[in-house]
């Protein structure tokens, strides 16, 4: 009992050390305290899931984690009132639903076994050989010997379409360049007065929704590896080249992805894919084509999970998958682009 308090307070040490971290690298037109309310508001804070908005009222960090039908299934979660998300709210009656797709327990070679194998013993908040089951987030508890999501109850257990117990990382690339006229010269909102930024952004097979490219590390994979290789597949449509356009392509991607970066967020996504023991954490890191001149040296060529790709003018009108408009507004926030027509409710989300 001792050993589950301490892990508990450690989790929460660490969220709030790195949620501070990421806080105070936010800051831009308005105060400290102003920023970490935009950042809670943007459903990252895990330490706690029902927090202050923008507008002062309460909103919950935990929606898209809790939706049904599960993707890709009829599968219907059990429902979860906002007020029992979090773990340290005490619900005896809580009856969560069984579900781990068949895809994942045929085996794959990107999914774990059963926790029921006899010879699967995963080293959980830890490197695993080559995979990574350390949560970005800090620590994680371990129930019953399955992981248990650092972000709250979502009505299902098992694994779902996740192919590793606990934390399954990825990376997404946001791409940018300016809005620019026939002339070369930067496009102003008219409203706003801010230049207007662009991203890569594709449509994805499995739901059909506008995102940020992107996709699974592989094990003992780079995190810029994965940057780069995911964005060639579904931006660029990589693997559909010959050797030599493939040798072309990776001289431009090369440079672009040796520009200046920022990294925009690390942690968990509330993604509809997640579950009370697996879950979805990324590595959102944005490339910025100043002038525009690599990126007008590649065609956009939607290829493997992406069925279109274009260029997108960023604003509050977005609506993308999972917790990609959240990323994309940070881009708009650290790069001083437009965002909102409505200014006071831009500074006031900062």
């Amino acid at each position: 009992m001792a050993g589950r308090v301490l892990g508990k307070a450690l989790a929460t040490v660490s969220l709030s050390v790195a949620l501070a971290s990421v806080t105070l690298k936010s800051l831009g037109c308005c105060s400290i305290t102003t920023y970490r309310n935009s950042f809670l508001s943007c459903g990252f804070h895990l330490s706690s899931n029902m927090m202050p908005g923008s507008n002062g009222t309460k909103e919950n960090s935990h929606n898209k984690a809790r939706t049904s039908p599960y993707p890709g299934s009829e599968v219907q979660r059990s429902q979860v009132p906002n007020e029992k998300v979090d773990w340290f709210v005490e619900w005896q009656d809580y009856n969560p639903v069984e579900y781990t797709a068949v895809s994942v327990l045929a085996g794959p070679r990107w999914a774990d076994p059963q926790i029921s194998e006899s010879n699967f013993s995963p080293k959980f908040n830890e490197k695993d050989g080559h995979i990574e089951r350390k949560s970005q987030n800090g620590l994680y508890e371990i129930e019953n010997g399955r992981p248990r999501n650092p972000a709250g109850r979502t009505g299902l257990v098992g694994r779902g379409l996740l192919g590793r117990w606990g934390p399954n990382h990825a990376a997404d690339p946001i791409i940018t360049r300016w809005k620019r006229d026939r002339s070369g010269n930067k496009i102003t909102h008219p409203i706003s007065g801010k230049n207007i930024l662009q991203f890569v952004a594709i449509k994805r097979k499995d739901c059909g929704e506008w995102a940020i490219p992107g996709g699974m590390v592989d094990p003992g994979e780079k995190i810029s590896a994965t940057l780069k290789r995911e964005f060639g597949e579904e931006a660029l449509n990589s693997l559909q080249k010959s050797s030599a356009e493939k040798r072309k392509l990776e001289e431009q991607l090369h440079k672009l992805f040796s520009q200046e970066h920022l990294v925009i967020y690390k942690g968990y996504v509330d993604d509809p894919r997640n579950t009370d023991n697996a879950w979805m954490e990324t590595e959102v890191v944005n490339y910025h084509d100043e002038t525009g001149e690599i990126m007008d040296n590649l065609t956009l060529e939607a290829g493997d999970d992406a069925g279109k790709v274009k260029w997108m003018d960023i604003s509050d009108k977005l609506k993308l998958y999972a917790s990609h408009s959240r990323f994309i507004k940070l881009v708009a926030e650290k790069r001083d682009a437009h965002w909102s027509e409505d200014t006071e409710a831009h500074c006031r989300g900062l």
